[in-house]
C-alpha cells in the first residue's frame, strides 16, 4: 500500500492541505458545527415538549443533510489540488515524472475524498448517538440506525462526494483561479438541495426504495463523469499553455 503511486501522491496531498486552516476547518470542522447545531435544536424541542409527532420525516432529512454537505465540500479540497498548486508553482514537478495521468488523477481524488467523507461519517455517527440518546426514554425506542440512514451516510454520501471531485477536477482542468474553481465546482450541491426540499415539502420520501434509485443514478453519473475528466486532465496542456 505505501509503494502504490496514487496512495504516495494522497499522501503527498493531505500533508499540504493540512497546512490549509481555512479548507481543514471547511471541510472537516463545518460538518460538527452543523451537528451541534441539530442536536441543540433537538434538545429544545424535547425541552419545550414540542417534539414533532412527524420525527422521522426530521431524522431522516438531517442524515440527507450531509450527503448534501459530501457534494460540496470536496470541491475546495479537489480545486485547490489543482489549480491551486499550479498557482503555487508545486504541481510541474508531479507533472514532469513518469506517473501516469490516471495515477495523478486517482492519488488527488483519494486526498480530496478521505477528509471530508470520514469527517461526515464521523459527525453523523455522533448526531444518530446523541439523537438516540435525548431521544430514546420519550419514543421507548433507538431510532438509528436504520437503513435509510446507513444508505444514506455510507453510500449515497461517498459516490455524491465522488461526484463532486470529478466535476472539481473537469473545472480545474480548464480554469486558472482556485475561487472560480471552487465556486463552479461547488454547484455540485444543487440537485442534492432539491431532492432535500422535496422531501421536505413532502413531494417525495426518503425510503429505501427512493434512495436507491438516486444512489443508482449518482453512480451512473460517477462513471460518466470519470471518462470526462481523465479525458480533460492534460498534462501537456497544463504544463506548456498554463500561466
Amino acid at each position: 500500500m505505501t509503494d502504490w503511486i496514487p496512495w504516495k501522491i494522497a499522501r503527498k496531498e493531505l500533508k499540504v492541505t493540512s497546512r490549509k486552516r481555512s479548507i481543514i476547518f471547511y471541510i472537516i470542522f463545518l460538518p460538527f458545527l452543523i451537528t451541534f447545531g441539530f442536536l441543540l435544536y433537538l434538545q429544545s424541542q424535547i425541552e419545550s415538549g414540542s417534539l414533532p409527532s412527524n420525527i422521522s420525516l426530521g431524522f431522516e432529512s438531517i442524515i440527507y443533510f450531509y450527503v448534501v454537505l459530501a457534494s460540496v465540500t470536496p470541491s475546495s479540497l479537489a480545486a485547490y489540488s489543482i489549480v491551486g498548486e499550479k498557482i503555487e508553482k508545486s504541481l510541474e514537478p508531479l507533472l514532469a515524472t513518469p506517473t501516469t495521468d490516471g495515477e495523478i488523477l486517482l492519488g488527488k481524488s483519494i486526498a480530496a475524498f478521505l477528509p471530508p467523507v470520514l469527517a461526515i461519517w464521523a459527525a453523523g455517527s455522533i448526531f444518530m448517538g446523541l439523537s438516540d440518546y435525548l431521544t430514546g426514554s420519550l419514543l421507548s425506542y433507538y431510532y438509528f440506525p436504520n437503513w435509510t440512514s446507513l444508505i444514506n451516510l455510507f453510500l449515497l454520501a461517498p459516490i455524491a462526494a465522488i461526484l463532486s471531485i470529478e466535476l472539481s477536477v473537469i473545472v480545474s482542468s480548464k480554469v486558472t483561479d482556485v475561487r472560480g474553481a471552487n465556486q463552479i465546482g461547488s454547484l455540485m450541491f444543487i440537485p442534492f438541495m432539491f431532492v432535500f426540499l422535496m422531501a421536505v415539502e413532502g413531494i417525495i420520501a426518503f425510503d429505501i426504495k427512493n434512495l436507491l434509485i438516486i444512489s443508482a443514478f449518482v453512480v451512473v453519473l460517477d462513471f460518466g463523469l470519470y471518462f470526462v475528466s481523465k479525458s480533460t486532465f492534460n498534462r501537456e496542456e497544463i504544463l506548456t499553455k498554463w500561466k
